[in-house]
């Protein structure tokens, strides 16, 4: 069963989904998920959410600010930081519904949201269990592994211009999160992020999902940075579900996060690569995170 909600997080509205177990009696066990970068929920959150609700957990989904159907200005404005507050928000949002056992609750992120949920669980303890699935870890790291280093001199000149344009009191402006011209100024090179975006777009007309991302979200993505939390995850478990041949957020980055928990701790990789992991290997995925929320947070 499946409702809308929305809840306030320090300001800003909040809007997702709210999931329980049909002809079941709460409360439940109950994972918080919100999509990475710039995706909305309806690229397959609701997918994920499915599956551990139909294991015998609630699942409560929502966008991020500034994206989908969530509240915040400017819009396209992806800011870490505020990101970690509002999963904390969601979480006290969540301990305030009768379905919720408040006392059982994980957190579910994938790609840029896969790092942020590990700095979550290493500073509320009202976590009791983390997935993180193919991660972004570490902002510089992960930028000079698939931008080119031709790429650097105009992305950082792009930045000064914007900077200089805000001191003047004006707003950042907005870059293409993807496009099939290389020519045009964007922020994933290739053709996987679109083909991966455009997969759902195209399925749905009235999608929320926008194509721009401000200037000033690549200089918080270059600040990213959440190596320094991962040693404080533990006793939390942790899940981190890898791809081999990811090059969006490369796997080398998040095992050396990775090494740094004591545990206890748990690592899956499939042979595929970041994308896939919505779609292709959804089911072995998704199973390996339900499996691991049945466990933790029986």
């Amino acid at each position: 069963m499946r409702r809308d909600i929305e809840f306030n997080a320090d300001g800003v509205k909040l809007r997702g989904w709210f999931y329980k177990p049909n002809k079941a009696k709460g409360p439940f066990p109950t994972v918080i998920l919100a999509h990475g970068f710039s995706a909305v929920k309806e690229m397959s959150l609701d997918k994920f959410a499915e599956v551990f609700c139909d294991a015998g957990m609630a699942a409560l989904v929502y966008d991020n600010r500034c994206l989908g159907a969530s509240e915040g200005k400017p819009r396209g404005e992806i800011d870490p930081s505020w990101q970690r507050r509002d999963y904390r928000s969601a979480i006290t949002y969540a301990q305030t519904l009768r379905d919720v056992d408040k006392n059982r609750i994980g957190i579910w992120g994938t790609s840029y949201t896969g790092g942020t949920v590990c700095a979550v669980a290493a500073i509320d303890r009202r976590v009791k269990a983390v997935v993180s699935q193919v991660p972004f870890m570490v902002g510089h790291k992960n930028l000079q592994q698939f931008l080119p280093i031709d790429g650097w001199v105009p992305l950082q000149q792009m930045l000064d211009e914007d900077r200089l344009r805000r001191v003047n009191g004006e707003k950042s402006k907005v870059l293409k999160i993807c496009t099939l011209d290389p020519s045009e100024p964007h922020v994933f090179p290739g053709d996987k992020t679109y083909n991966f975006l455009h997969y759902y777009v195209n399925k749905d007309p009235k999608s929320s999902w926008k194509n721009q991302v401000t200037l000033r979200s690549i200089e918080y993505m270059m600040e990213y940075d959440v190596s320094s939390f991962m040693e404080r995850i533990s006793p939390t478990p942790l899940l981190m579900i890898l791809s081999e041949y990811d090059t969006t957020t490369p796997s080398d980055i998040a095992l050396e996060c990775y090494a740094k928990v004591a545990g206890p701790k748990k690592l899956v990789i499939i042979k595929s690569d970041h994308y896939a992991a919505y779609i292709e290997k959804f089911d072995e995925t998704s199973i390996a995170a339900r499996d691991f929320f049945l466990e933790t947070l029986a």
